[in-house]
């Protein structure tokens, strides 16, 4: 009696079917994958002239992956000691294959990703794609631009070089007026009364252990609520063809992903251009005793805020009476506005007069010229020069008196 044949896994419909087919439903049915391609045979993305503003998220996700496959390469040659630091990096731009250039494509890449979410967020309000049931949509959104910004601030202290130390110094202090727990948030950040080796290493941890995964999550949560509830169609298409479903549309696999990619391209172009033409410098190495640089200002996303806590008097109203720092009121003045951008799907309830829409659109014009002109202004602020050294006097510089 012949011993019985092992029970073949793969079905015999399939093995007519070829071994490509075959591996084919092997994954799809172990993975789930079945799903996922009929999620991406019914998504469809809406047709009409504002379209370009939905290549931004997609552009934004782009960037977002060169931060991680350059940020895992310059952690490979980082070490983060006050010590070793700055050396480290120097040794990456100078002996590192190609060091110079993946440093440089993830400082710009930083710049361009903080860039792209402001104008994702603004393109997303101008078509009111927070209104529910996205509500939740909006505030992932903008929780991952202040994680991002959280980023740059943090990534700006590692390569431990005079200008960082001393504009972590100037930024970090800037917490020190926030009422009640200013003094706290303070010593959390720095580790101490001072910019040391320990708030090195806390920036360190924070930039490459919690903020990237609450980068993750904020992203996957999303991205899934992107998919559950769909890309929103503007209100003039709702009406013009009397619903969402009724609106021209096409379908996202193979459309619009290949036109997506034409941003990503033309993302990594601008990204490869800015980082070959202008490599980030790396300065001088951090000397705590030393004379802070002239002029030091925070990165172009900070600059509005900056400039804006600089212009305002020390005291207010005045010198004379001394209500409240000047500081403490700008950092307060920022939290509301953080706070009315968090709460725009709660403001805009869509009332029939449209009136809760025209006030917020107001003081949103009003914001983001705000933003234009103090980054403009600070970016124009030229350095104080100096004043010329005098000449001592006659009898100073001849004691003798002699000629």
């Amino acid at each position: 009696m012949s011993p019985a044949k092992p029970e073949n896994p793969i079905p015999d419909e399939l093995k007519a079917q070829g071994w490509k087919e075959a591996v084919k439903a092997f994954f799809f049915e172990r993975l789930g994958l079945d799903s996922a391609a009929a999620l991406a045979a019914h998504k469809r993305v809406p047709i009409h002239s504002r379209e370009l503003f939905y290549f931004l998220g997609g552009m934004a996700l782009f960037l977002f992956g060169i931060q991680v496959v350059t940020g895992i390469l310059l952690s490979l040659y980082y070490k983060p000691s006050p010590d070793q630091a700055f050396e480290s990096v120097r040794s990456i731009v100078t002996e590192v294959d190609f060091g110079w250039l993946f440093r440089s494509i993830h400082s710009w890449s930083a710049n361009l990703l903080i860039g792209v979410l402001f104008l994702h967020i603004l393109t997303t309000y101008i078509m009111r794609a927070y209104r529910g049931p996205r509500e939740f949509t909006w505030w992932t959104g903008v929780a991952l631009l202040g994680v991002f910004m959280t980023f740059g601030f943090s990534g700006y202290l590692l390569p431990w070089n005079q200008l960082a130390y001393f504009a972590t110094s100037v930024g970090t202090a800037i917490a020190e007026n926030v009422p009640v727990i200013g003094k706290y948030l303070l010593l959390m950040a720095r580790g101490g009364e001072n910019v040391t080796g320990d708030t090195l290493a806390r920036f360190y941890a924070l930039h490459v252990v919690i903020l990237p995964l609450t980068a993750l999550a904020l992203v996957g949560v999303h991205l899934y609520l992107v998919q559950k509830h769909e890309i929103s169609v503007p209100q003039d298409m709702i009406k013009k063809y009397g619903s969402a479903k009724k609106a021209p549309s096409m379908p996202f696999v193979p459309h619009f992903l290949f036109r997506d990619m034409v941003g990503w391209y033309l993302a990594l172009g601008i990204l490869a251009a800015l980082a070959a033409l202008s490599p980030t410098d790396l300065g001088q190495k951090a000397d705590p005793f030393g004379s802070a640089p002239p002029n030091i200002k925070p990165e172009w996303y900070f600059l509005f805020m900056f400039q804006a806590l600089k212009d305002l008097p020390a005291y207010l109203p005045s010198e004379n009476h001394k209500w409240i720092e000047g500081e403490t009121l700008g950092i307060l003045f920022f939290g509301f506005v953080g706070l009315i951008v968090a709460m725009v799907p709660l403001l805009d309830r869509g009332a029939a007069s449209g009136r809760p829409r025209r006030v917020l659109n107001f003081f949103a014009a009003v914001f983001v010229a705000f933003i234009i002109f103090m980054t403009a202004r600070s970016l124009m602020m030229k350095p104080p020069q100096n004043p010329p050294a005098q000449a001592p006097p006659a009898a100073a510089a001849n004691p003798e008196g002699t000629s």
